[in-house]
């Protein structure tokens, strides 16, 4: 089995570290996943197609596992040669199995942001034509490019990348006279950062009144950037700050099972949410916005909902979950038993081997 990658992220890669965690379960049941990237962004498209042309002579009748997302196979957004590599696959005869990790195609209102989106939904639709199987990170309620009947499609909601496995040391202990610390995971990055960052302070400005021993834990993609404007919002607050950027996944998930709640403030919460669902697999209560895509199983674990764009909701759901120790013991085991049920590694590779075996 083989799962194939386009153009690397940074500075962290979530698609690779999703094959990564998956490959590992997989082995562990016996079925070993090879990890392969295309290299179109360093040989361009021509020599990469050749590439695979000569990689995929050995793939006739193997699983190849094609990772989507529209940025892993363009530029800018517009992934028609994703569609040539699922020709080459087919004319190699290998059994296709598309993941579709962007399966909502780009918002926008410009003339561009159409033609993106418009380019989007033809080759996914082209994807679902011409694979075996199309696993959808999403429930497949919430994506309107699929035909009326899907028989080819499977909803198979993502994990977190890390091991899942030190939330047996979260909050035993929770007791309401001790200091309890807010985690958020993952920052979105510049034009957005300020922004964000003033809605998080906001936040946590409010939830201080009702709770005075509060410490902010921040971590991932943008922390260290955010450390400065968050600093500077929460500044005579009493709100102990601390940042911490890319991490071994080890150290992540160490630090996060330790933390009291997880805010999640980057649009409404779903099963494609690694960063939210990082959060499940500590065992922690998860204080979210719903949104289009919010539904079971994420809300099967310890998740406490606001409206979308309802700040004072979000910010009395995170100081509930801080002050009533029995909600939030609660939460902790609806996340613990959502983790082992629908979001642990082993959980998502024996899924794999269903839909697979099945096809």
């Amino acid at each position: 089995m083989v799962a194939l990658l386009g153009k690397p992220d940074s500075p962290t890669d979530a698609l690779a570290d999703y094959s990564f965690w998956l490959g590992r379960a997989l082995e562990q049941v016996g079925h070993p996943l090879k990890l392969e990237r295309v290299p179109w962004p360093s040989r361009g498209w021509l020599s990469a197609m050749a590439w695979l042309w000569r990689e995929s002579r050995v793939w006739r009748g193997q699983w190849v596992l094609l990772q989507y997302t529209a940025l892993a196979w363009s530029r800018r957004g517009v992934p028609f040669g994703f569609f040539a590599i699922l020709r080459i696959l087919r004319l190699r005869g290998a059994k296709i199995a598309v993941v579709f990790h962007d399966a909502i195609p780009y918002p926008g209102r410009r003339w561009k942001d159409s033609v993106r989106r418009a380019a989007q939904v033809w080759v996914m639709r082209r994807a679902y034509n011409l694979s075996c199987w199309s696993i959808l990170t999403v429930p497949l309620s919430n994506v309107n490019w699929l035909p009326t009947r899907h028989e080819k499609a499977v909803f198979i909601p993502v994990g977190a990348n890390m091991s899942g496995e030190l939330h047996a040391s979260l909050n035993g202990n929770m007791r309401s006279d001790r200091a309890k610390t807010v985690a958020i995971f993952s920052v979105t990055g510049a034009p957005t950062l300020f922004p964000e960052t003033k809605f998080i302070a906001q936040i946590v400005r409010h939830v201080a009144e009702t709770s005075p021993k509060l410490r902010l834990l921040v971590l991932g993609r943008h922390a260290d950037e955010a450390a400065a404007p968050l600093g500077a919002e929460l500044e005579a607050t009493g709100v102990a700050l601390e940042a911490h950027g890319v991490l071994p996944a080890e150290e992540l998930e160490r630090r996060l099972s330790a933390a009291d709640v997880l805010l999640f403030v980057r649009g409404g919460i779903s099963s494609r949410r690694g960063s939210a669902i990082a959060g499940i697999a500590c065992g922690l209560p998860v204080v979210a916005f719903s949104g289009p895509e919010t539904g079971p199983p994420i809300t099967d674990a310890g998740v406490l909902l606001a409206p979308e764009g309802d700040h004072k909701a979000l910010a009395a759901a995170l100081s509930r979950v801080l002050t009533d120790d029995a909600l939030r013991s609660d939460l902790h085991h609806r996340s613990l038993a959502a983790q082992e049920k629908y979001f642990s590694w082993t959980a998502i590779a024996r899924r794999f081997l269903e839909v697979l075996d099945h096809a």
